[in-house]
């Protein structure tokens, strides 16, 4: 994530440390920073937000909060140091959440008589040093609340929406199986029960996809005079999966993936409406927010004695109070024992080890006194068959051999499972040769797409053989017949194994890169038959794509009907200027076009 030391500064009273320091800062007690990088007078920091932070921390708001704490410098200017009022109400707009387990809360904002326009130079200032185009004052204002305080938020039209009654509907339900919508990036994606859409609801209608995109139904243009505003709590799993799915990540999907509070939307709706006010006039009719269930803070509780048998008898009552009053968490202490409850957003902290953690990283995790562990009581013993195991692995791989694992169960044996798992394999196997051959056949229609000329493989395991356990090696290839022997004489058959060729990789081949971003579009086609040569319509694909294709690669073959089915996967880039979509299209018209003419059906 990028951060503006310039917007981080806003957020206190004191300077802040150059951005050198403020890199050192957050790498050693909280975050690692990928790079620091001008922009005009300011300097943007690359925070590489840990998973479990980015709740509360994909957002200025919150690195500032973690830098007030690691500095020790007050976070004077704390947006979210006043409980949001979200008043007055309105009667104008309603909202029904049809899946509340994933959307726990949403607020709906009413505002009149807006002047959508170009937005101020500070504004525009702050997004662009994120790498954001602006878009105008309402959009703009949206985007700067998401990236300040870590909420997305969504402005729709209203007089694009229906009104019955005096009033507008939002919806919130699943989309169904015949459904699309035209996002704000001009495409249409096709929707399905697994994705959850914000609707008109009196038209029934999508016009937005929740937690991801807005849609152009209700897009915000320079006619625009009525705006409800969208700021809502969505289930992180349920927007991964849409966005993945539609493969549209946006700033959005990115944050409610990490799962937000939802307590963090009315911060949100509060920020936002009056940012628009101020940019865009207009009134403010009110809100209304749909919250059936409470987000609920549980306390959480820790002791000296866990704090010192985690980080060392170093650290004492004084670093857990200072720590916790650094990080403004409010707490209560009796008798060594320190109760934590967590602000609303600080979702991360639910057990004990979460608290001793806090308390490592701002007091320093060079605190922690280094302790040796005890000598060995005598010499190591050396696992003979661990030992000749890795011996036989690496001697197989230097020869150009894949190592697999196959079930240890078969159809067939000496020895019975007494608790077998399914009823297809319920003895034990007698040999690797088996699992390995099914592999190997599984593999060998891959390996254009591994970037292997040809699959070779082996495993070391065990069989059931003779009444007893023995431990094998075997190995199989396209050109070789499959071979199996105990692995306590593995290197000691000469007529087996001593005859392998010595494994020489392909020449490494190194070119410069692009710093322009790639565009990647996927082909596939029914040929004649099996005899069409697979490189041949490869050449075919490289010289109508031109040098702007950098890379071409078969993905997918298969064979039906008599048919076969070749699909190719080819990646746009230019090494002077960032490819657009229009010019890709183009070029993949033509591909369509010289295919065609050699008799291929595009599928």
């Amino acid at each position: 994530m990028k951060v503006s030391r310039h917007w981080l500064s806003k957020f206190f009273d004191a300077p802040l440390p150059p951005a050198a320091a403020l890199a050192d800062a957050l790498t050693f007690h909280a975050f690692e920073i990928e790079n620091v990088e001008k922009f005009g007078e300011d300097d943007v920091l690359g925070v590489k937000v840990t998973p479990n932070r980015g709740h509360d921390c994909l957002s200025h708001r919150g690195i500032a909060s973690e830098l007030s704490a690691i500095l020790n410098l007050p976070l004077a200017h704390d947006p979210f140091g006043q409980t949001p009022q979200l008043a007055p109400a309105t009667n104008a707009v309603s909202v029904a959440i049809h899946e509340q387990a994933l959307c726990p809360r949403y607020i709906a904002g009413y505002i009149t008589g807006v002047n959508v326009g170009p937005s101020p130079a500070w504004l525009k200032r702050n997004l662009e040093s994120l790498g954001q185009r602006s878009i105008n004052n309402v959009v703009d204002a949206t985007n700067f609340v998401m990236f300040n305080l870590g909420q997305p938020l969504h402005a729709f039209d209203a007089g694009r929406l229906s009104k019955k009654a005096g009033g507008y509907k939002i919806g919130v339900r699943r989309a169904r199986a015949d459904e699309g919508i035209e996002a704000l990036d001009l495409k249409t994606y096709a929707l399905g029960y697994q994705n959850l859409v914000i609707t008109d609801e009196d038209l029934n209608r999508p016009i937005g996809i929740a937690g991801v995109k807005g849609g152009m139904p209700a897009a915000i243009t320079e006619e625009t005079k009525d705006l409800i505003i969208e700021s809502a709590n969505f289930d992180g799993v349920s927007v991964r999966r849409t966005a993945a799915g539609l493969k549209l990540r946006t700033d959005a999907s990115a944050r409610f993936e990490q799962g937000l509070s939802p307590e963090l939307a009315a911060w949100g709706m509060e920020a936002a409406a009056a940012l628009i006010i101020e940019l865009a006039g207009g009134t403010l009719e009110g809100f209304v927010d749909q919250y059936p269930v409470p987000q609920k803070v549980s306390p959480v509780s820790v002791t000296l004695g866990q704090v010192r048998a985690v980080l060392g008898a170093g650290f004492d009552d004084t670093d857990i109070c200072k720590a916790f009053e650094r990080l403004g968490l409010p707490y209560t202490a009796e008798s060594e024992c320190y109760t934590v409850t967590p602000p609303p957003w600080r979702l991360d902290l639910a057990i004990a080890e979460d608290l001793v953690e806090e308390v490592a990283r701002i007091a320093g995790y060079d605190r922690i006194i280094p302790k040796p562990l005890p000598p060995a009581a005598g010499k190591p013993e050396l696992n003979a068959n661990f030992y000749r195991a890795e011996e036989a692995r690496e001697a197989l791989r230097l020869k150009g051999y894949s190592e697999i694992y196959t079930s240890v169960f078969a159809q067939a044996g000496e020895r019975a499972v007494a608790n077998k798992i399914g009823g297809e394999k319920p003895f034990l196997r007698q040999s690797l040769v088996p699992g390995l051959l099914d592999a190997l056949k599984a593999n060998v229609p891959n390996k254009d797409l591994l970037g292997l000329k040809e699959i070779k493989l082996f495993e070391v395991g065990t069989v059931w053989q003779g009444g007893k356990e023995v431990c094998m090696v075997a190995t199989a290839g396209e050109k070789e017949e499959a071979k199996e022997t105990p692995l306590e004489r593995f290197g000691k058959a000469p007529d087996q194994w001593a005859a392998y060729p010595a494994y020489v990789p392909p020449p490494a081949q190194y070119k410069p890169f692009s710093r322009f971003p790639s565009i990647t579009r996927d082909v596939a086609m029914w040929v004649a038959g099996a005899a069409v040569d697979p490189e041949l319509v490869e050449g075919l694909i490289q010289k109508e794509a031109g040098e702007l294709a950098q890379k071409i690669s078969l993905f997918d073959r298969f064979e039906k009907a008599g048919r076969v089915s070749l699909a190719f996967r080819i990646v746009f880039q230019s090494f002077e200027r960032t490819l657009t979509e229009k010019e890709v299209n183009e070029i993949m018209e033509k591909v369509h076009a010289a295919l065609k003419a050699q008799g291929y059906e595009i599928r």
